[in-house]
């Protein structure tokens, strides 16, 4: 099947969030087809997790949201969207440090559980399988995790609720090489599964090796967008973004 073949997941239109007068995010227009990573790359404040928090109803927004061939009101919640698939890893992993990870996991699929699915110790081995560090760690305090680990458990704790889209905001902040290496081969992995992934990094170079396409986002617009192979040659973006300008 050809990307233009697939189904479209979630597309945007004319997207625009404030805060007070202040505009952070105008005119944004992105799509997501099923089983795509799309990665949204910019600097520090161009607006990056506004983009998540308003597509996640956390934020109200003025523009068209359609998800799932349903277009979204402006009283979006966030259960509802859960409900339907969409959830997401924030920035700071927001984990329950006083439970443990098999606790913490089976926190992501309450709503499931809840809706009569009983289909969690299934999910839970599936996610394991993901992350097996996180199987060896399944008995310890989230809140005694290395960095790494923490973001594996915000990951799996997602990953939980069978999504249909997976919105990962800066997973590689704050780690290791060697552990973003991981992180990023585990997103790559992800997509085999058919879930589709919306990934907000300022690891161009990272994020940009798992896409299929890409948006830069620079002060609330999206500046250039395209198949993730022509953004990592383009000059712009490896002068900007690649921190190889002296060198191509």
């Amino acid at each position: 099947m050809q990307a233009g073949d697939k189904p479209t997941i979630l597309e945007v239109s004319d997207l625009s969030v404030s805060y007070g007068k202040v505009e952070a995010l105008h005119g944004i227009a992105l799509k997501i087809r099923a089983g795509e990573i799309v990665t949204v790359i910019g600097p520090n404040g161009a607006g990056k997790t506004t983009l998540l928090s308003a597509l996640m109803g956390l934020l109200p927004a003025r523009g068209d949201i359609v998800y799932l061939g349903q277009r979204q009101g402006a009283e979006r919640e966030v259960e509802s969207l859960v409900r339907q698939g969409m959830t997401l890893v924030p920035e700071k992993r927001e984990l329950f440090g006083e439970m443990s990870v098999e606790d913490n996991l089976l926190l992501g699929a309450f709503d499931r559980y809840r809706a009569g699915q009983r289909d969690h110790a299934e999910t839970m081995a599936q996610v394991f399988d993901t992350f097996p560090r996180l199987r060896e760690r399944r008995t310890q305090l989230a809140g005694t995790l290395s960095g790494g680990e923490r973001q594996m458990l915000a990951m799996g704790r997602a990953l939980m609720a069978r999504p249909k889209l997976l919105m990962l905001d800066e997973p590689s902040l704050g780690l290791a090489p060697l552990i973003i290496k991981e992180i990023f081969r585990i997103v790559a992995e992800l997509k085999k599964t058919g879930v589709s992934i919306l990934l907000v990094e300022q690891n161009a170079r990272a994020a940009l090796a798992v896409a299929d396409y890409g948006y830069v986002l620079e002060t609330g617009e999206v500046s250039l967008e395209g198949p993730s192979g022509e953004l990592a040659n383009d000059p712009r973006v490896i002068e900007s973004y690649l921190g190889l300008g002296g060198r191509h």
